[in-house]
């Protein structure tokens, strides 16, 4: 399940054309404030732009992922004075990436541990399932640290798009 920094973003690799950083079609990103309403301000957000985008074939895969991500994000990699007090300052970020047939949606918090799976294995339970629904529902997911004078990791998921073929990038 997802990759691990080792091995960075190979998985938005694996059997497809390289990405080219300067092919992207369009790109969004929203800054979120450390406090659990984020979550629906990055639905919300997502909804804007993937309508605006025309991406209507994974619309409700890629708002309950970003769902996921964020919400691992906010807690697993905030301090918890941070989320306690509720900062309105943008600890997390959403970035929404599109190429002709992918999408990639990254979630960039200031931890610099690897994403968080749940605890538990009971898939009925409330909570802790987060990870194992962006890996069923995203093509592929990982996760790599930051570098340079940003500090933290980056979480990303990847979803092929039907609107053209793959190798056409």
């Amino acid at each position: 399940m997802g990759t691990n920094g080792s091995t960075m973003l190979e998985p938005l690799r694996q059997g497809l054309p390289p990405l080219d950083p300067a092919a992207v079609s369009d790109s969004a990103s929203c800054a979120l404030a450390a406090r659990l309403e984020a979550v629906r301000e990055a639905r919300q957000f997502t909804r804007k732009t993937l309508g605006q985008w025309d991406v209507g074939d994974r619309f409700d895969d890629v708002c309950l992922v970003v769902s996921e991500l964020v919400t691992n994000a906010l807690r697993h990699a905030l301090p918890a004075a941070a989320r306690d007090a509720g900062e309105q300052d943008a600890p997390v970020r959403l970035h929404l990436m599109r190429w002709t047939s992918r999408l990639v949606c990254a979630v960039r918090d200031p931890s610099h541990d690897g994403p968080v799976a749940g605890d538990s294995d009971d898939f009925s339970a409330e909570s802790g399932r987060g990870l194992f629904l962006v890996d069923s529902f995203a093509d592929s997911w990982g996760w790599h640290p930051l570098a340079g004078t940003l500090s933290g990791k980056v979480v990303w998921a990847l979803f092929l798009l039907s609107a053209g073929p793959v190798c056409a990038e």
